[in-house]
């Protein structure tokens, strides 16, 4: 076992730092140069995608203005409550952005706010992560701006981490609670303080946070007792044991309060968005996964990367124990990516954590290899990164620029067509009060009038125990016999369900517009019973045909839905 090593001692009241005080250079400038200039690579990269989310995260918008208007944790006031969010802590941020008019109230200096603030706390959590970079690196490098400074670099460079970051989501969130608790470790490692009370507790505490921000984070709470089954001498196993009991309350105090909460609020203990995507058992096959991120990375990259942490580490230096504590995490997260179920979105988006913690470990092995050699080993390594470098960089580049010609489902788009849209249908028929079943829940909940039913089974607990195969109603007996939406909207995948091809759907349904072609399939379909007669179909199959022909191109244009998203916003013709 490779002895635990004290930091290096500070400089601080050397000659240099007195000279370099009194030219005007304070202790600050070097790290805040080099976080500011990577947020501002990282905030030029996601300002690249306009003012694109995702629209699965205008759900927890949707949750967060209930939650902040005192309308409970619900998708549309006076719906059932059910867990359709995951992430409560990025929930919590929402809400507290609410609360002090940041979000959901308007435009920000002319954007608007549902955009600029989830956008303006990624940039502050990517500012965190590599604030932690530093921290980490100034106890183990020469350089620990400029290695802080080129992680920003290549994060900057991933478009799956820029994208998914900027997303609306809550990945920025958990990537810098999954740093955190990286660094945390590390400077343990180097103090010799791992086994404390305090460091052990602050680990299962950081671990709970990341677990309340995205269910995979769960898998961390093994980080801190890995790490001390990796690096512990036998004689301190029972002190390690002791520590790690520690953590795991430390854990399980927030976590367990919430599972309570969880289960006193929707009577489950898992939330309902997992029942609907029914996860299956991990097995040792989805370990093959982490191939596709050596894909999208470069394999030559990933290579190389590899070779230099493996080289950094071979020879016994003062922080190759505390990079275990960096490493550890890092599988973790990889090992996280694997068992979790594919998505459907595009990027990686399960990976952020993956990124953050890679880019760190291989740059700071990076320095350490160069700090060591002579120039002539210094200019190989530097022309071996480069050659390896320039294949994934051009990759990358053309991967964001596919992403932003054709992102995943917008926030906005879905607004207009299912909200703004819809409530045009229900104008024209004077209806007051009435249903939606789709698939698309978040631009949706921000703007309709009407009663949401999910299609997706995320916010609906019934069809998300239809999908897990927990209740023995099937899906059209559940949507026509029982829901009897106003409107149903299918398109794509979803056509797959069977809906549409249920005998129900043309006895009770007019469709009012629709196409199946190569280039995909749309349908929105009426109930009977609210048209009053064949000139008020024909008014919505007009109004259909008059907006549908320009409301995409029009978006595509602007790329916007207005400056505040409120039910009963209707698309004029």
């Amino acid at each position: 076992m490779v002895e635990v090593v004290t930091a290096r001692p500070q400089a601080s009241d050397g000659p240099r730092e007195r000279v370099r005080q009194r030219r005007g250079r304070p202790r600050w400038a070097p790290p805040a140069a080099a976080v500011a200039g990577g947020v501002l690579l990282l905030a030029w990269q996601g300002s690249r995608y306009g003012n694109w989310l995702v629209d699965d995260a205008g759900i927890t918008f949707a949750y967060a203005r209930s939650v902040a208007d005192g309308a409970g944790p619900v998708l549309q006031p006076g719906a059932d409550a059910v867990e359709g969010f995951s992430n409560p802590t990025w929930l919590l941020v929402l809400v507290l952005g609410k609360w002090f008019g940041l979000f959901d109230r308007g435009t920000l200096f002319g954007v608007p706010d549902f955009v600029l603030y989830p956008k303006a706390i990624a940039l502050l959590c990517c500012a965190g992560i590599l604030v932690a970079c530093y921290l980490a690196a100034r106890r183990v490098s020469r350089w620990p701006a400029l290695v802080t400074f080129a992680t920003g670099v290549v994060l900057a460079a991933i478009p799956s981490f820029v994208i998914w970051c900027f997303s609306g989501l809550e990945n920025s969130l958990f990537a810098l609670a999954v740093c955190a608790l990286a660094v945390h470790l590390f400077l343990a490692v180097l103090d010799q303080r791992l086994w404390t009370p305090a460091v052990a507790v602050t680990a299962g505490a950081l671990a709970a946070f990341a677990a309340l921000t995205r269910p995979d984070g769960l898998i961390y709470l093994a980080a801190y007792p890995l790490v001390s089954l990796i690096l512990i001498p036998r004689a301190l196993w029972r002190t390690g044991l002791r520590h790690a009991l520690y953590s795991g309350l430390a854990f399980a105090i927030p976590f367990g309060a919430y599972l309570l909460w969880r289960y006193l609020e929707f009577g489950r203990l898992v939330a309902n968005t997992a029942v609907a995507k029914h996860q299956a058992m991990p097995t040792p096959h989805d370990l093959t996964r982490a191939g596709e991120l050596v894909q999208y990375a470069g394999a030559p990259a990933v290579i190389v990367a590899v070779g230099l942490v493996g080289l950094a580490l071979a020879t016994p230096s003062k922080w190759r124990d505390g990079v275990v504590a960096l490493l550890v995490p890092l599988a973790l997260a990889m090992v996280a990516y694997c068992v979790l179920q594919p998505d459907w979105m595009a990027q990686f988006r399960f990976a952020t954590p993956v990124w953050a913690l890679a880019a760190f470990v291989v740059v700071i092995s990076a320095a350490e290899l160069l700090s060591r050699l002579r120039t002539r080993g210094r200019v190989l390594v530097a022309l071996t990164l480069v050659g390896a470098l320039i294949p994934s960089g051009v990759a990358l580049a053309d991967a964001a620029k596919s992403y932003r010609a054709d992102s995943d489902v917008p926030l906005c788009w879905i607004a207009l067509r299912f909200g703004g849209f819809v409530n045009g249908y229900a104008d024209i028929i004077g209806l007051q009060q009435g249903s939606l079943l789709a698939p698309d829940m978040g631009g949706s909940s921000l703007t309709s009038r009407l009663r949401l039913i999910d299609m997706a089974g995320l916010t609906e607990a019934r069809i998300a125990d239809i999908y897990a195969g927990k209740d023995t109603v099937s899906l059209e007996d559940y949507v026509f016999e029982d829901r009897k939406p106003t409107f149903v909207h299918t398109h794509g995948a979803w056509l797959a369900n069977g809906l549409t091809l249920d005998p129900r759907m043309t006895r009770d349904y007019y469709q009012i517009q629709g196409f199946r072609d190569a280039s995909g399939a749309d349908e929105d379909w009426v109930r009977k019973e609210v048209v009053r007669d064949e000139q008020q179909l024909q008014q919505l199959r007009q109004y259909s045909s008059d907006v549908l022909s320009h409301l995409l191109p029009d978006y595509q244009q602007t790329g916007e839905c207005g400056g505040v998203l409120r039910p009963g916003k209707t698309v004029p013709r």
